[in-house]
């Protein structure tokens, strides 16, 4: 299984030497590859929200919130996502096996922040808009080491943005399966998850069906 990897600048993966060891390195992981099932195989990435595709705003919120590295995982019609969204200075993933789920795509994005120096990866879902950059903050804001595991919550309830800390990678892709993602290992280590609240900045809802299109502006 192999995962093809552009970038639209320069490389901006390279550890870079001159970094201070205390100084770490948290990459944006915008998993944006479904296929819209329950919206009528419409690809979450392209529904418009505030005139532009949804996969843009994603990766607006991720930087506006303090990730200067975004990588992107796409999949459904990822060559159409790329001629209409502007991803400019983002490592593009794709994702091949996109349809298996949600666990292929973190696992492709996980891999593709192998030798890129990256202490630890947020991760985010293209389809939950009310999720923005206060929330992405406060969850990079309690990273702490490359053993880091950090999660917004809601009313205390866990949800995302979510940070691994590299450690913890290789874990998470060995029992990211289906749309499970990575909830079997944080299930597993729910008592090493730092939860911060983001309720109060927030809301976590999803863009799942055709009921739920009317959270987008």
């Amino acid at each position: 299984m192999t995962h093809h990897q552009s970038r639209d600048t320069a490389p901006d993966t390279a550890p870079d030497p001159a970094r201070p060891a205390s100084e770490s390195v948290i990459v944006g992981l915008l998993l944006a590859a479904g296929g819209g099932r329950r919206l009528g195989g419409r690809p979450k990435a392209l529904l418009t929200h505030r005139g532009r595709p949804l996969v843009e705003h994603a990766v607006g919120v991720l930087r506006a919130g303090g990730c200067t590295r975004v990588h992107v995982v796409l999949g459904a019609e990822s060559s159409a996502v790329r001629a209409r969204a502007d991803l400019s200075g983002c490592v593009l993933v794709d994702n091949p096996d996109w349809a298996e789920g949600m666990g292929s795509s973190l696992r492709a994005g996980l891999e593709s922040l192998t030798g890129t120096g990256a202490d630890a990866a947020l991760v985010s879902l293209v389809d939950q808009p009310g999720i923005g950059p206060e929330a992405v903050a406060r969850v990079l804001a309690a990273h702490g080491s490359r053993g880091s595991l950090v999660a917004a919550a809601y009313d205390g309830v866990r949800g995302h943005p979510v940070l691994f800390g590299a450690d913890h990678w290789a874990g998470i892709a060995a029992t990211a399966t289906g749309d499970r993602g990575a909830r079997a290992y944080l299930q597993e280590h729910g008592d090493t998850i730092t939860l911060v609240e983001c309720g109060d900045v927030a809301r976590p809802y999803d863009i799942d069906t055709e009921a739920d299109l009317v959270h987008l502006e």
